[in-house]
């Protein structure tokens, strides 16, 4: 490719992420956010073995230990437009959630909070996000999620012991 040819691709690069952040899509939140050391490329999880699953689920309330895991990945689909959650992961209309789990809610330094949720104080267990799911807005009025809820309390329950196994780190086999 010549420099000609590759100057325009990366000027199209940059006009079109330049119109994504116009619009409020995850350009905008990367250009707001605050500068960090480049991180290196997502990092797939290769699949979890039954006793890892166990022992990322046994740091978690009983009720949880005994969700169903391939209905929680399949109510993730509702996230999955606004959220990744692979390490290393995009942050796309709202944060990556790789290691979410105990971590201070709006603390993710690459990402554009709301000035509420910076302020929230609480670390993320399961029982903040089961109600943060079930109701955002009625948890934090003045969050930018703009996610209704989930009013069934089993999907909850299934959908954050799927973000326990999908977002932690992998434990020894």
């Amino acid at each position: 490719m010549t420099t000609v040819v590759r100057c325009a691709v990366l000027a199209g690069v940059a006009l079109a992420l330049t119109a994504c952040g116009k619009s409020g899509g995850a350009a905008q939140n990367q250009a707001t956010a605050p500068t960090e050391a480049p991180t290196a490329a997502p990092v797939a999880a290769a699949p979890l073995t039954s006793e890892q699953k166990k022992v990322l689920l046994a740091g978690l309330p009983a009720a949880y230990q005994a969700a169903d895991l391939d209905n929680g990945q399949a109510q993730f689909a509702v996230c999955r437009s606004c959220h990744t959650l692979d390490q290393g992961g995009a942050n796309v209309i709202g944060p990556n959630l790789h290691g979410v789990f105990g971590r201070r809610a709006g603390s993710k330094t690459d990402f554009d909070y709301s000035d509420d949720m910076k302020k929230a104080g609480w670390t993320w267990d399961a029982d903040h996000l089961d109600k943060w799911i079930q109701n955002p807005r009625g948890v934090l009025p003045g969050t930018k999620m703009t996610y209704a809820g989930m009013p069934d309390a089993k999907n909850r329950t299934d959908l954050i012991a799927y973000l326990k196994t999908a977002t932690s780190p992998v434990p020894p086999s």
